[in-house]
């Protein structure tokens, strides 16, 4: 029986992997065009448009975000070739949700965009998500990794988990009531957050426990020489 994890990195290498990604990544957006174009959309498909594209930049971002949790689960390193693609979906669509807002449904009132942003808390927490998003996205190329530093670039992009949470709140804020569809996405954004630091706990756990040599006093006197040990005292050789 193949190795699982040999064929699914064997797949996502492949030179049509990427490719096939980007073309289903864009299937949202043909498809609510096509919705719109044959009168699908309901009473206002303006609306409706707005939604559907913001709803899809959030799912997107969440899906980048669960990138690197699948890839330790499952031990499949080749999913982390997708997770800046995917993340700049998350912008694209953000970028139509916008675009949609301002173009179609205000029609560039640009003083009646501002009282929107302003008196409406929903809009302000979805302008800050969209805001963090930007950055995010124009410090994603390997020439900005190299300008800003690693290490700093690393600390802005952790940015991307408040723009997770801003999304989910500006979800949540938008809706009429408790809704389920708002909470389930807010809950997998906490999850994932959540996920990025237990890892963490786990490796110095798994560092305060790791092999010590240790000898007995009776060997140390005589200077015979013994296998490392566990701080329970259990040997390598036994655990493997």
């Amino acid at each position: 029986m193949p190795d699982f994890r040999a064929t699914a990195n064997a797949a996502l290498a492949s030179r049509w992997a990427k490719p096939l990604v980007f073309t289903a990544a864009l299937v949202p957006l043909v498809w609510t065009v096509w919705l719109a174009y044959t009168g699908e959309l309901g009473a206002e498909p303006v609306l409706e448009s707005v939604k559907a594209s913001g709803l899809w930049a959030l799912r997107f971002l969440l899906i980048a975000l669960a990138l690197t949790p699948l890839r330790m689960l499952t031990g499949v390193a080749g999913l982390a070739r997708f997770r800046r693609m995917l993340g700049l979906f998350a912008f694209f669509y953000a970028c139509v949700h916008l675009s949609t807002y301002i173009g179609l449904d205000q029609f560039f009132d640009w003083p009646a965009i501002w009282k929107d942003i302003v008196k409406r808390p929903y809009i302000t927490v979805g302008m800050g998500a969209f805001l963090i998003l930007t950055a995010l996205a124009a410090t994603s190329t390997d020439g900005m990794v190299k300008r800003l530093g690693g290490k700093n670039w690393r600390a802005l992009h952790k940015g991307v988990f408040i723009a997770g949470l801003a999304g989910c709140l500006h979800f949540i804020m938008l809706v009429k009531g408790w809704q389920t569809a708002p909470l389930v996405y807010a809950l997998i954004c906490i999850g994932l957050l959540a996920f990025r630091r237990w890892p963490i706990r786990l490796g110095r756990q798994k560092a305060r426990t790791g092999p010590v040599r240790t000898r007995p006093a009776a060997a140390r006197r005589s200077g015979e020489a013994q296998e490392p040990h566990f701080r329970d005292g259990s040997s390598p050789a036994r655990r493997s």
